[in-house]
């Protein structure tokens, strides 16, 4: 010990420091509420210090006998990613390095390399994709809506810069153009340089057009007509909030062809089942159709939902033995999430979403 310092408090609590020369330990006590927080460091410079550090810890236990004691463990060689989905409830990962971390004009971009993900994009501290598992969200996302037309044509994304949805959507040999409209360059700046796993080069694919820009702009003031629309968005914060509004998705309408079909991720239900229920009543005013979807997506940690909606096409209503002969006519082979089972057991809804949904 280098040096010590204490102070007390008239209700009996007390806060000090012991300074080491190579760590420190912090104590606090609420007598009131019957606790103490002791936080000990050790720097590792010279050596390593981790087990004497946990003998202190345990030394402290030993001493004061708690009735109930939790401890948080954090290696100074590790960087945990969380993200918290509501105030009490979220979930987190481990970088082992990070390969990207700026602001760019938009937001927040964050590259990093991960045990359990491999290269993981983050925004604005949200995860958004990573190389060992895109597949269950895109995939999700991009072929139930796909396999239910007889020769989708032209599609549209808004969002989805990191390529995930249009390397799914051009799997698709009928699919004459994609557009997609990404708001901030840099996100595909960033995907070209390091998710190639995820995107596999479609940026370069001839029926690909990329343009960055609102998609509140680009909507308002586009003629085109899709058979579909992906709506791959970040969550309904901030100024991307205006895209999950009536609004919006009724401007993203009149851009459907006859047949055509959009689909929107809803948020999870175990997290916000208040913006489940919202968007799919939203969505429901619009469309005649809206066929909502669960699947656990293991970057987010949770159960998350989808949407899908026409007002001619019955998605959720194709068989499974027709998914999987399209799927083989149009030479889709390798999936890894998506099939004929999957696309019923997609919208086959657990009660308590159900119950959601008809509140």
């Amino acid at each position: 010990m280098v040096e010590n310092v204490f102070h007390p408090f008239e209700n009996g609590g007390v806060t000090g420091c012991l300074v080491l020369s190579e760590s420190h330990l912090a104590i606090h006590t609420w007598p009131e509420l019957k606790s103490v927080t002791l936080d000990i460091y050790a720097c590792n410079y010279t050596r390593d210090n981790t087990d004497k550090a946990r003998q202190v810890m345990n030394d402290f236990l030993a001493l004061l006998k708690p009735e109930r004691s939790v401890i948080h463990e954090v290696p100074r060689d590790h960087q945990f990613l969380y993200e918290y989905m509501n105030p009490a409830y979220g979930f987190f990962t481990r970088s082992s390095e990070v390969i990207e971390s700026r602001q760019t004009r938009f937001q927040k971009l964050e590259v990093h390399q991960t045990p359990q993900f491999g290269k993981l994009l983050r925004l604005d501290d949200c995860f958004m994709t990573s190389e060992k598992e895109e597949f269950v969200y895109h995939e999700s996302m991009i072929h139930p809506a796909l396999c239910a037309q007889q020769h989708p044509r032209h599609v549209l994304i808004i969002g989805g810069g990191d390529g995930g949805a249009a390397e799914e959507i051009l799997k698709h040999p009928s699919v004459e153009r994609v557009t997609l409209v990404e708001l901030d360059p840099e996100v595909i700046v960033s995907a070209k340089l390091h998710l190639q796993h995820i995107h596999k080069g479609v940026f370069d694919h001839p029926k690909l057009r990329v343009l960055c820009e609102d998609g509140l702009n680009f909507i308002a003031n586009d003629q085109g007509v899709y058979d579909h629309i992906v709506l791959d968005l970040p969550d309904p914060l901030g100024s991307a909030e205006l895209l999950y509004e009536e609004a919006f998705l009724r401007d993203c309408k009149k851009r459907l062809s006859a047949t055509g079909t959009l689909n929107i991720h809803t948020g999870s239900p175990w997290a916000h089942p208040e913006r489940v229920r919202n968007a799919h009543q939203r969505l429901s005013a619009l469309f005649e159709h809206v066929a909502l979807c669960t699947v656990f997506i293991p970057l987010y940690g949770t159960l998350w939902s989808m949407c899908v909606c026409s007002d001619s096409t019955r998605v959720d209503e194709v068989s499974p033995s027709e998914i999987d002969r399209r799927l083989s006519d149009r030479g889709i082979h390798g999936l890894q999430h998506y099939s004929g089972v999957m696309h019923q057991s997609l919208f086959a809804l657990p009660p308590f979403v159900q119950a959601i949904i008809e509140a």
